[in-house]
């Protein structure tokens, strides 16, 4: 028997090899025969550059602008002319001194960093995974590392943030880096919130990045207003609604704008590059899962996808989380045999989380112990 492990990250608690390790060794223990696999996988956010290393890519670490302006060292990952970038290593939630949020003056400069030393590494496709982001500055930070010039009424630069972009009056493209014409930038993410409005990054997102009730329609007019000046510049492609715009506090809106990219859900992105499809040949069951199951994964975080995979391929597949919100409908809906919750171990949270590779492998262990029917196919009996 075969069993390939495709799991996410369990935020704050494990890496996804870590989950695959541990579950491995759980099965093993019941199940010694059984051929394990293991494959890492992600959405767009942290995780895919170790999803991309796992694959072959080649780790460069980058010094780059954090969210706040403190220095940060920034992996990236590079493969022949391809580049993985994840946004997060550079202008996370993660990567923010102290954890302390900045909802007006998080920047995204260190991306475009990122994305120059990519290019100059010689990428001519770039994966750019935006989940984790600190800011919603619209990407502006990001296209003034890329040579993009904002100024206010004075003629100054403006600082980054999304607050201030309420005093840009002029922006000019003309100094934008040449090298990007030739790239194909792909957008990797599941997020399809248009930039401004109710469903935009400042009101759905903001807040979870430090933007109080008061500040998120002062940041959604300051974006509207760097957005028109965008907009008419030569070249720049109107964005503000089109799906993903809001994405990682607008990011998204200035790749598509500006950096030509297009949007591609951050979970096939990752399957590809590592192969997933091929993978899945041969295999008898497939696991996966990520920290917590819920609604919010029914959207298309990385469970989904890897289940929508195993079901074309005629694969069964269990989900392992650390707790699920989800009902059997959903479960049943979303191409679960079964799902494997740590809290039904470990009912405290906190105790979860903390020992959450110990609660993986004994999951495994459930798992091996289960093997025969969680891979036999249920006949329906004549006349159902």
């Amino acid at each position: 028997m075969r069993i390939l492990i495709a799991s996410d990250k369990f935020k704050g608690s494990a890496t996804g090899p870590e989950v695959a390790t541990s579950l491995a060794e759980g099965i093993s223990a019941i199940a010694p025969g059984t051929v394990i696999d293991t494959v890492p996988v992600a959405d767009g956010g942290e995780g895919t550059v170790d999803a991309a290393l796992a694959a072959g890519f080649e780790a460069v670490t980058v010094p780059v602008t954090g969210p706040t302006g403190s220095p940060v060292a920034a992996r990236f990952a590079v493969r022949g002319d391809q580049a993985i970038i994840e946004m997060a290593a550079a202008s996370g939630l993660d990567v923010l001194p102290g954890g302390v949020k900045d909802g007006l003056g998080a920047t995204s400069r260190g991306t475009g960093e990122l994305i120059l030393a990519a290019l100059d590494r010689g990428a001519t496709r770039i994966a750019l995974g935006v989940g984790g982001s600190a800011n919603t500055d619209g990407g502006a930070g990001m296209l003034q590392a890329l040579g993009v010039s904002l100024r206010d009424e004075s003629g100054r630069e403006i600082p980054g943030g999304g607050g201030p972009l309420a005093t840009v009056a002029t922006v000019d493209v003309s100094g934008l880096d040449p090298r990007l014409a030739g790239v194909e930038v792909v957008l990797a993410s599941d997020v399809d919130n248009p930039l401004l409005g109710e469903r935009g990054a400042p009101a759905v997102f903001g807040p979870q990045k430090g933007l109080g009730p008061e500040d998120v329609p002062v940041v959604d007019q300051a974006l509207a207003l760097f957005a028109g000046l965008l907009e008419r510049q030569p070249g720049i492609r109107p964005s503000i609604d089109a799906p993903g715009a809001g994405a990682a506090g607008g990011v998204g809106y200035a790749a598509l704008a500006a950096l030509g990219a297009h949007r591609e859900p951050g979970v096939e992105v990752v399957q590809e590059l590592t192969g997933l499809a091929e993978r899945l040949v041969g295999a008898d069951l497939v696991i996966t899962g990520e920290g917590s199951l819920d609604d919010q994964s029914l959207g298309g975080k990385t469970p989904l996808g890897v289940a929508a995979a195993a079901r074309a391929a005629g694969v069964p597949v269990v989900a392992v989380c650390g707790r699920s919100t989800l009902g059997s409908e959903a479960v049943a809906a979303a191409g679960f045999a079964r799902v494997y919750a740590l809290a039904e171990l470990e009912p405290d949270p906190a105790v979860s989380m903390a020992e959450a590779p110990r609660l993986l492998v004994e999951v495994g262990r459930r798992i091996g112990a289960e093997l025969d029917d969680l891979v036999t196919p249920v006949v329906e009996s004549p006349g159902r």
